[in-house]
């Protein structure tokens, strides 16, 4: 049983890692209920989730977290000294906390840009995190880790991406930096680099040919000379054959 849990959570983690872009070290966004279940089954977060994950982790919470731990009082009292050894991550409730459930789904937005598994034992935020793509989900069951299957809003999410419907966040990313080497989308006193100059092109070979003279138009008359102009006049220049042909006849 330990074998095929292994195998099914590397499956899993390769999904994530081709199709959402998942990299070490895994960040994972635990809440109080995981904490106390691991405290009950005697898990040691630490040294079993690297492990399970077969990667570098880093265990963290939220500040709105462990403000609801102390809120409830002694009942979640060993829950709350695990989650103080882990990091803090910034949320946008740090003057006004909200409950742990509504603080992790805010943290994963629309598209999970910070890459975070999630670890809870919480309904409410199971359910809430099945509809966002690309969040693998931790759960405990059983005396173990389980890290769950892509959810159904994942897999469609990588279906339309494949047949070109929707652009990933790493080829927006892509686009906007091309844009912004092109200058495109930039006024034109943004614009970055020098203007480029333009290379010298050689004339139209078309317009090199000699112009040939159009058929079916009249001769220009010839010119008159005027009087007191010296008319040239044009000797034939015989060849010496034709000279010396000439000269015998004469002699004849």
């Amino acid at each position: 049983m330990k074998i095929k849990r292994q195998k099914q959570a590397k499956k899993s983690i390769t999904f994530y890692k081709y199709n959402f872009r998942f990299r070490e070290p895994f960040l994972i966004l635990l809440d109080g209920t995981f904490c106390q279940a691991a405290l009950k089954n005697k898990i040691q977060l630490k040294e079993q989730m690297p492990k399970y994950l077969m990667g570098d982790v880093q265990l963290c919470t939220t500040n709105c977290v462990l403000k609801e731990l102390e809120t409830l009082g002694n009942q979640l009292y060993g829950a709350k000294i695990i989650l103080q050894r882990f990091q803090v991550r910034r949320c946008s409730h740090f003057k006004n906390p909200v409950p742990a459930s509504e603080c992790l789904l805010s943290m994963l937005e629309d598209t999970n840009p910070q890459h975070y598994f999630v670890a809870t034992q919480d309904p409410t935020v199971t359910d809430g995190l099945k509809k966002i793509p690309g969040v693998p989900l931790l759960y405990i069951v059983l005396n173990t880790i389980v890290l769950d299957k892509p959810s159904q809003a994942s897999l469609d999410h990588v279906r339309a991406v494949q047949l070109g419907e929707l652009v990933t966040p790493a080829q927006q990313q892509s686009i906007r930096s091309l844009k912004e080497e092109q200058g495109i989308g930039r006024k034109d006193g943004e614009r970055r680099g020098k203007k480029r100059k333009r290379k010298q092109s050689n004339p139209n070979p078309l317009s090199c040919l000699k112009k040939k003279k159009k058929k079916g138009l009249p001769t220009p008359p010839l010119r008159k000379a005027e009087p007191g102009e010296r008319r040239k006049s044009r000797h034939k220049r015989r060849k010496k054959g034709d000279n010396m042909a000439a000269a015998a006849v004469i002699n004849t």
